[in-house]
């Protein structure tokens, strides 16, 4: 099964790193253009475009600032062209008792996780619409249905992501394909000792796959929702989760 998105602009948000620097280079390797958005992570950007390659470029934006946002999508549109193809990847974890997180920080989490998703998606579905097509993949996380002690912004944050996909896929279908995934432990910053402790590691771990993912393994999927081959699909939460969670 060759896909082919030739001729197709791709967004992807949170690209630099991690599960989105996956996505845009499996993307770009399948033909299509990318923009890859970051937010001040200009030491790593050159390094990332070459890894992404097929004349990528690098979109610096607060996705959760509507103004930047706005700013953004202008910008690769001028450069690019109309956007086909949407990723909402970005994100950040909160690792904290419930009872001990912060106002600032349930709000940080949940603007960076949910609100980013909600700003992105409506600002090229201004553009998707008139157009009748186009293609949004929203990355969530199996935790959005397992839930996790000491995780509970980042728990609400993705089941709010897995949500909106299904009711923007309601909303905007047939003409605009509207999915996600929700990936489970993957060998990212994310999952590493300075983002969670080492208890809750082992157990991230403690799966059929007794690994964690790579990250083209998640990127794979992004590809085949991308695609034609994802045609019928239509407000899916796909789940490469090592069988953390078997749906």
């Amino acid at each position: 099964m060759k896909i082919d998105l030739a001729g197709k602009v791709a967004l992807v948000t949170g690209g630099a790193t991690g599960i989105g620097r996956a996505i845009a280079a499996a993307l770009s390797a399948s033909g299509a253009r990318v923009a890859v958005n970051h937010f001040g992570q200009n030491a790593l950007i050159a390094d990332v475009l070459d890894t992404v390659g097929g004349g990528a470029r690098a979109f610096d934006a607060d996705v959760t600032d509507a103004a930047a946002v706005q700013r953004m999508v202008a910008e690769i549109e001028a450069q690019f062209g109309p956007i086909d193809i949407l990723v909402n990847n970005a994100g950040i974890l909160l690792e904290k008792p419930f009872l001990d997180i912060t106002e600032n920080e349930w709000d940080r989490v949940i603007a960076v996780d949910l609100k980013s998703v909600f700003l992105c998606s409506q600002a090229i579905l201004r553009s998707m619409q008139p157009r009748g097509n186009g293609c949004i993949i929203n990355v969530a996380s199996e935790l959005a249905y397992l839930g996790r002690a000491e995780f509970s912004a980042y728990c609400a944050a993705k089941a709010g992501v897995v949500g909106l996909t299904k009711s923007l896929a309601r909303e905007f279908a047939p003409a605009i394909r509207i999915n996600g995934i929700a990936p489970g432990p993957t060998d990212t910053a994310m999952l590493s000792l300075d983002q969670i402790s080492p208890e809750w590691r082992v157990k991230e771990l403690a799966i059929p796959a007794a690994r964690a993912a790579g990250p083209e393994e998640i990127a794979a999927t992004a590809v085949f929702l991308a695609s034609d081959f994802a045609r019928f699909y239509y407000g899916q939460m796909l789940s490469p989760n090592g069988g953390a969670l078997m749906l």
